[in-house]
């Protein structure tokens, strides 16, 4: 498993280095498909909380995406509380799979692609990912697992790219095309 840890305006000495690799690597146990893990430290003030310190862990395993992200004034309290949160939702997709014999279907990681064009400025960021054919109930969990608002996905009875996003009432929303 690949693993990469980048600070910004946080000290990476050994002790912090330890620390993360400690609870981060404790994941491998549960999660064998992992092709790779990304934990960032930030620290920086928020106007709500003060100066915190931020965690963010993603997981990059078998075509799923997971991603926990936590603040906290306290550097290794917020690692804590980041790779707890990941922890769950390694449960949580691990008991799902179990559930229903997952044979594969998922989307694959994401990588943003910098955009260096200045002849665009309404596109601030571009990103490409593989579609992957899967039914409303396996988006469902995947927009669950990345804490996002919006998933794109293929849907597996009609072969159209289907668009499953979260509304302002928090409940979900569904945008699939019409071929015309």
């Amino acid at each position: 498993m690949e693993f990469e840890l980048s600070a910004k305006d946080v000290e990476l000495n050994d002790h912090v280095r330890d620390y993360v690799e400690r609870k981060v690597g404790r994941l491998d146990r549960f999660l064998s498909d992992t092709v790779s893990t990304r934990v960032e430290l930030r620290h920086g003030a928020k106007r709500t909380m003060g100066e915190v310190y931020t965690t963010q862990i993603t997981i990059f395993a078998d075509r799923s995406v997971l991603r926990a992200e936590e603040m906290h004034p306290d550097l290794f309290a917020s690692i804590d509380l980041a790779s707890d949160k990941i922890m769950r939702q390694v449960e949580r997709m691990k008991g799902k799979r179990l559930k229903r014999w997952h044979s594969g279907g998922l989307p694959e990681p994401t990588f943003e692609e910098p955009i260096e064009d200045d002849d665009r400025p309404l596109i601030i960021r571009r990103k490409r990912f593989e579609v992957y054919a899967m039914d409303e109930e396996e988006a469902v969990e995947q927009i669950e697992l990345l804490g996002h608002d919006f998933f794109l996905y293929r849907d597996g009875e009609s072969g159209e790219i289907n668009v499953l996003y979260r509304r302002k009432d928090g409940l979900l929303g569904l945008i699939a095309p019409i071929s015309a």
